[in-house]
């Protein structure tokens, strides 16, 4: 039934509203719905147009001219108080009908002070329905102007007041997630565009407010930006997934160089010798990550799918997405993780060198042990007495044991041939021994030729991007180093990864200085 009919049905008698006016048009007779009658000629489009957008407003509206007669009563009033548009349009005031007699003097005040102020009034106060029921309101009331400018009238709009409050709340709480809320939000777009960003959320994709909106992830994530893009577009298509989801990402910053702590060389090679007294520059360094690593970040996320209640079809408007950085607690859970495995690898290595009868075979067992899990290859280099006349500081190393070339394996004792290793000077190894210290090594592993070139001029298996070396003591001398080579699928050593790798050593060398003696 179209709104034109509606008012033709709720139709009062004609003797009942031939002294009514419409506020700001005296004289005009209005129908139920609220628009003047005009017996001598067809409706104007306009009085067309009014009936259907009273209503159609998600609010109740209600209208008085200056006697306080009722002249306007939508379908959102007829809904929550019962009252039909025939039933209320015409009856002076509320009292008796749509308030109690106690409170109908009060509400009328009200009404007549909108009328003679400006502005909006808003009061809260009770009305009665058609079945006897109260219900609280809160109104928003203003006059209507004359053609003289008089006020010809006032406008009542009104709601139930737990549905406002729930409107408010909900703008409220946006309000707060969206200005100073500790938790990162980010309310994207259903092209997967940021909308708009909260302060902690701007600081952590290391932008401003103001620069956000507007611009894809991969403006702002370097690495995980498709996972990111990946789980926007699942709760767009199929709802909130049911737990938080964490997000391993890499946040950009172009002011940031490539190059880590140590020194950079020419062809991209970086050294770093671990002292203990050493200072550690850049972020993430008290786990010893460099570069990239050290800006990536674990974000634990939820997600909220918006969608408009405005439409008969829920519209998806974006994404709500909620994070947190948890980088800290995850980091500390895979280190603790990690402590725990290396410890029980320490412990079967101890037990299985302890059947060994050949202290080399010892050696090797400890490095095969090792091996799961931190590295891809691991050789051992010896320490060779000078011969008589050649200079005493000279370093030479001679091969003990190496994981095959090919793939990885174990690492089983070679035959030492006597002949030096062919090391050139700097060589990380060298350097270790020399300093008595563990030495890490990388290269960029962008350039895969140059990464081959790098490995063999080394003498190391092709493919090892990493190194790690330390030094092999015991009884207070020098017996060699053991070297640890990760490929590129792996990252780069780390401090933690030192200490793991010189207390392998310090086993090792207690094989390799038995297996001396006996020789």
């Amino acid at each position: 039934m179209s709104a034109s009919q509606r008012s033709e049905s709720a139709q009062p008698a004609p003797s009942a509203q031939s002294s009514r006016g419409v506020p700001g048009q005296p004289g005009a007779a209005p129908s139920a719905s609220g628009r003047p009658d005009r017996p001598d000629g067809p409706e104007r489009p306009d009085s067309e147009l009014l009936a259907a957008l009273l209503d159609g407003m998600d609010a109740a509206l209600c209208a008085f001219d200056a006697d306080g007669t009722v002249t306007h009563w939508n379908h959102e009033a007829e809904r929550i108080l019962g009252w039909t548009a025939a039933e209320a349009v015409g009856r002076k005031g509320l009292g008796g009908w749509a308030a109690r007699p106690g409170d109908a003097r009060d509400v009328e005040e009200r009404l007549t002070e909108a009328m003679g102020a400006t502005g909006r009034r808003v009061h809260e106060f009770a009305l009665l329905t058609k079945d006897g029921g109260r219900v609280l309101v809160r109104t928003q009331s203003s006059r209507v102007p004359g053609v003289d400018g008089r006020p010809a009238g006032v406008y009542c709009a009104f709601s139930e007041v737990h549905a406002q409050v729930d409107l408010e709340r909900s703008i409220a709480l946006s309000e707060a997630l969206l200005a100073d809320a500790s938790w990162n939000v980010v309310l994207v777009d259903a092209d997967l565009r940021v909308a708009v960003a909260n302060t902690s959320a701007a600081g952590a994709l290391r932008t401003t407010r103001r620069a956000a909106p507007g611009r894809p992830l991969g403006d702002f994530l370097d690495q995980g930006v498709e996972e990111a893009e990946a789980a926007l577009q699942h709760v767009l298509a199929e709802g909130v997934p049911p737990a938080p989801t964490e997000l391993w990402v890499t946040v950009r910053d172009a002011d940031r160089a490539d190059a880590a702590d140590g020194f950079e060389g020419v062809e991209g090679v970086r050294y770093e010798l671990l002292d203990d007294d050493e200072a550690v520059r850049g972020e993430g360094a008290d786990r010893g990550e460099t570069g990239a690593a050290a800006r990536r970040r674990c974000w634990r996320s939820g997600f909220l799918r918006l969608a408009s209640p405005l439409t008969e079809e829920p519209a998806p408007l974006g994404v709500a997405w909620i994070f947190q950085d948890a980088t800290e607690v995850k980091g500390q859970e895979q280190e603790s993780a990690r402590m725990r495995f290396r410890g029980n690898q320490l412990h079967r290595a101890a037990r299985a060198a302890a059947e060994c009868e050949d202290p080399m075979e010892a050696a090797s067992v400890h490095l095969d042990f090792a091996l799961a899990g931190f590295a891809d290859h691991a050789l051992i280099d010896l320490v060779l007495d000078p011969p008589p006349g050649a200079p005493a500081d000279r370093i030479r190393l001679v091969r003990a044991a190496a994981t095959p070339t090919g793939t990885p394996g174990p690492c089983p004792p070679v035959v030492p041939g006597g002949i030096p290793l062919a090391y050139p000077e700097g060589h990380p190894a060298l350097q270790a021994v020399e300093r008595c210290g563990s030495v890490r090594a990388s290269t960029r592993r962008s350039d895969e030729q140059a990464a081959v070139q790098w490995a063999a001029a080394r003498k190391w298996p092709e493919g090892a991007v990493h190194g790690l070396c330390a030094v092999l003591r015991s009884r207070g001398r020098t017996l060699g180093v053991v070297t640890f080579l990760r490929t590129s699928s792996r990252r780069a050593f780390d401090r933690t990864d030192a200490v793991y790798a010189e207390d392998v050593a310090a086993r090792v060398a207690a094989s390799v200085d038995l297996a001396v003696r006996r020789c």
